[in-house]
């Protein structure tokens, strides 16, 4: 996998991604799983996934984070154990594992580096889980994953090609079509789904018989949100500079909104 992302990043997007992901997809991925659950995220990185679900999941559980990237994946143990002791719970670690005694059982999290790329040779959890992944990959690395399915599967915050800027702008098509470009790029899967990936991603599960569900996860980054406002409008106005500054002007007057439309997606196989 070539895309990186900085942990800056990870931060700042992290409480719109918990404010956007579906409560009621992922309270009924909770109660299709064991009694203590292992579970695997597929691009950890920094652990956000985790920090949303393991309260919602509430009961033991043993959680393995995938990313390819070392670095954010030593950073979720440090997130993660200072999230814990914020809510009271213990957190001890060693070298692989950070355990979080908490009022619902022993929550475990161990980290695995390895190329989702390539495959990863992660093993066969309980459910597979994974946050702004499946619009970087290819629809051959989808179905080579989904060939290989057979436990619940929740994948939150996919890209859909929606979006909201307001006040609108002039050259906001035109910015929208170069980001568009660029989000069909090779992210290191192949060609990348992008925005087509929550149709391409049901579709697929459905033809492989799995039970599916989806909802709407939108980013929504209100007036007052500036951090989180200027790292979108850096993203997205990298092709137009006049679009870019007039939008970051608006944004430092508070004059700006910005909804970015996602999906999250629930997979059970049939009969399971």
């Amino acid at each position: 996998m070539t895309e990186h992302f900085d942990a800056t990043w990870l931060a700042l997007r992290e409480p719109f991604d918990h404010a956007a992901r579906s409560i009621s997809l992922a309270r009924r991925f909770a109660e299709r799983l064991p009694m203590r659950p292992q579970i695997i995220d597929l691009g950890a990185g920094t652990g956000s996934m985790f920090r949303f679900l393991a309260p919602i999941i509430g009961r033991r559980q043993d959680w393995l984070l995938v990313d390819s990237d070392a670095a954010l994946l030593d950073d979720a143990f440090g997130r993660t154990a200072a999230w814990a002791r914020r809510r009271g719970y213990a957190a001890t670690s060693s070298d692989d594992e950070l355990a979080l005694s908490t009022p619902h059982g022993l929550w475990r999290v161990r980290a695995k580096a390895a190329d989702l790329a390539l495959g990863g040779g992660v093993g066969l959890p309980d459910g597979f889980v994974c946050s702004a992944l499946l619009d970087l990959v290819s629809a051959a690395w989808l179905n080579r994953f989904f060939d290989g399915l057979s436990v619940p599967f929740l994948a939150s915050l996919i890209v859909d090609g929606r979006d909201s800027w307001r006040p609108r702008h002039y050259y906001d098509a035109r910015a929208r079509a170069a980001f568009r470009r660029d989000q069909f790029r090779d992210k290191g899967f192949g060609p990348a789904l992008g925005p087509t990936a929550p149709v391409s991603a049901l579709h697929s599960l459905a033809a492989r018989g799995f039970v599916t569900a989806s909802a709407a996860s939108d980013w929504r980054i209100p007036r007052t949100a500036l951090s989180m406002q200027r790292a979108l409008i850096e993203g997205r106005g990298f092709s137009d500079p006049h679009w870019r500054e007039t939008r970051l002007r608006q944004a430092l007057r508070g004059r700006l909104a910005i909804t970015i439309g996602h999906r999250d997606i629930l997979a059970f196989p049939a009969g399971g």
